[in-house]
């Protein structure tokens, strides 16, 4: 195998692991994973090497993106920044009185 072909499956790997990961593996969300597919499937012929380095490139900037906004959403949730945490809050509260064998009251119930 080529290195170009190698560098290929590499960043092909990658963004499918981070496309189940961030978008989910769903059945109604089978689209996002079916183009990515699709879309290095139809690029297999590396005759232009010039068209491919660059289609490697923005597959590999698209899974950093895609890594990278997770990332950013996960540490404001953790520093409590702009975000709507109420739902977590009730999860953590419900665990917590769990915990001890009691229930939440009703106004912090869904």
């Amino acid at each position: 195998m080529s290195s170009k072909a190698l560098q290929a499956c590499i960043v092909y790997r990658q963004l499918l692991k981070a496309v189940r990961k961030h978008v989910g593996k769903e059945n109604y969300k089978k689209h996002f994973v079916e183009y990515v597919t699709q879309e290095f499937k139809k690029n297999h012929d590396l005759s232009d090497v010039v068209s491919i380095q660059q289609k490697i490139k923005l597959a590999r900037d698209y899974t950093l993106l895609l890594n990278s906004v997770h990332h950013h959403k996960d540490l404001l949730f953790s520093y409590n920044i702009a975000v709507d945490r109420s739902d977590e809050m009730k999860r953590v509260l419900g665990k917590s009185a769990a915990s001890v064998g009691l229930r939440l009251p009703e106004p912090y119930q869904s």
